[in-house]
């Protein structure tokens, strides 16, 4: 959901998070793409203040259950996480994948309850940003503010694009669209946006696109047979970045 914005607080060039509770917002290796972006130096440490990291978390590990009190947003520091809802006739629907730098939980702001459960998809951290504290802070660092509520235009319009993909998209455009984002999203990171690694098991990938399990291995299949993508394991790595682009039908 964040995008590559140039940004005041450089990318950090110094060895990656282990998983440290202590390291600071502006030490951070994802402060160039997180909250502290918006900021000057001398604001970090306002924003640092009122940010509390977790320990290192296990896969499985619910950050929220939906229907909980809403009270803070997060902010993923290593690993990845989904975001999953239970709908009436008691289906699971999973509604997002989150990775380092990124922000879930804005789903509970409205009702002050959140609409989905936050799950880790394997181990990893995260830190928690007490929403009444970062809407006191937003008042008085309007660049903080205005960041934030781009994060949310963002979320919005991140799922009503998934609405479109899944009630226009072929089953091949969700697909390598899907593929697009991620790539995106980890080259934001100053990581290989042509190799990466996935997370999330076909069962997931399955049911945050709407399709059966089955359908997306036959599209995988499809798309390495066409030397678009490679796959090894959970190991991807775009061959041809054009038509994967195509396959998705962007323009």
């Amino acid at each position: 959901m964040t995008s590559p914005n140039s940004g005041i607080i450089p990318m950090s060039a110094g060895p990656q998070c282990r998983h440290s509770p202590s390291t600071s917002c502006g030490d951070c290796r994802l402060s160039g793409i997180c909250l502290p972006i918006a900021l000057q130096q001398d604001e970090v440490a306002r924003l640092e203040d009122i940010v509390n990291r977790s320990k290192p978390v296990q896969k499985g590990h619910k950050v929220y259950h939906q229907d909980q009190e809403f009270t803070a947003v997060y902010a993923v520091r290593v690993g990845c996480f989904k975001t999953m809802r239970t709908t009436q006739d008691g289906k699971e629907q999973v509604t997002g994948f989150y990775f380092p730098g990124e922000i879930f939980g804005m789903d509970g702001i409205s009702k002050n309850r959140h609409t989905n459960a936050a799950i880790a998809l394997e181990s990893g951290a995260y830190c928690e940003i007490p929403f009444d504290r970062l809407q006191e802070l937003s008042t008085k660092l309007p660049s903080l503010q205005r960041h934030f509520f781009q994060l949310m235009s963002s979320e919005i319009a991140s799922d009503q694009q998934l609405i479109t993909q899944l009630s226009k998209n072929s089953a091949e455009e969700r697909m390598a669209a899907l593929f697009l984002s991620i790539s995106t999203r980890f080259a934001a990171r100053n990581q290989s946006g042509m190799r990466f690694r996935l997370p999330m098991s076909r069962g997931d990938i399955s049911n945050y696109l709407g399709l059966t399990v089955e359908t997306v291995s036959r599209i995988l299949t499809r798309l390495q047979q066409a030397e678009v993508i490679h796959i090894d394991n959970k190991e991807v790595e775009i061959l041809d970045f054009k038509k994967l682009r195509e396959a998705a039908a962007v323009a």
